[in-house]
């Protein structure tokens, strides 16, 4: 055997097996560095695509999930209604008109509108406009739990419907009541974050703008006797389109809509 042969060929096996264990190793090491820089610079790569948002709520860093049950309007609460007429009592819809259609030209001033909601509609403290779809001329409002809304929940929503005069002539009312927080307080991922989510999924494009991120509920099962509401954070971008992120777990929840009809 030749000696000198055989100790030149283990050590270019050893020099290669050290080369490909070294690339290995910094392989591992760019892409757990990369892993860290993605993490870290979102807003930069927000900020490279022109995408903008509006100052962010960093302060509420834990939540906890909410029970609810849908309330039966009984005709007790009926009694207490003026100038209206109901169509049933015991129900879980409340649908009423107005003997006399009670004027609101300017619903989008809150002030007024909660003037109204308190004067008119049971708990209507409760409850905070949402939209106002003009095709059909309904006020879309939502029921409030701890100042924050209650996403599109069939079950805890309020429709005003108006005529040509900017006049409310009927309602159609849901609500949630036995409203408390589950005793566990968790975690909820950064505002930031759920930002993050809609840009990985591509929904925020170049020039975007962010225009309002706020915390509030979403039930991912609708129109049952009882219910948990899922801390959510509500994200609008270019004042128009919005978005709902699990507060608890990140992912994007496809809100299909689940309004009164």
């Amino acid at each position: 055997m030749d000696w000198n042969k055989t100790k030149t060929i283990f050590i270019i096996t050893f020099l290669i097996l050290d080369l490909f264990l070294g690339y290995q190793l910094m392989q591992k090491r760019n892409s757990s560095q990369l892993d860290v820089i993605l993490e870290a610079t979102i807003e930069e790569q927000l900020e490279a695509n022109g995408i903008t948002y509006v100052e962010i709520p960093k302060e509420i860093t834990k939540a906890s999930y909410v029970s609810g049950k849908s309330k039966i309007f009984s005709h007790a609460d009926i009694q207490k209604l003026k100038n209206q007429k109901v169509a049933a009592s015991d129900q879980p819809i409340l649908q009423a008109t107005f003997v006399h259609p009670i004027p609101l030209a300017n619903f989008r001033d809150p002030d007024s509108l909660n003037e109204f909601l308190r004067q008119n509609i049971i708990h209507g403290k409760d409850y905070e406009f949402w939209m106002f779809d003009e095709k059909k001329r309904t006020i879309i409002c939502f029921q409030k739990y701890d100042q924050k809304m209650i996403y599109n929940n069939a079950s805890s929503m309020l429709l005003l419907r108006l005529n040509e005069r900017d006049e409310v002539v009927s309602y159609k009312q849901t609500m949630l009541y036995d409203l408390e927080k589950y005793d566990k307080k968790q975690d909820i991922i950064p505002a930031i974050k759920a930002i993050e989510t809609l840009y990985k999924k591509d929904y925020l494009k170049p020039g975007d703008r962010v225009t309002t991120i706020e915390l509030g509920y979403y039930a991912l099962v609708h129109f049952t006797a009882s219910q948990v509401l899922t801390p959510t954070w509500h994200i609008v971008v270019n004042g128009k389109k919005d978005y709902f992120i699990h507060a608890f777990e990140g992912q994007f929840i496809n809100d299909e809509g689940n309004a009164l009809e």
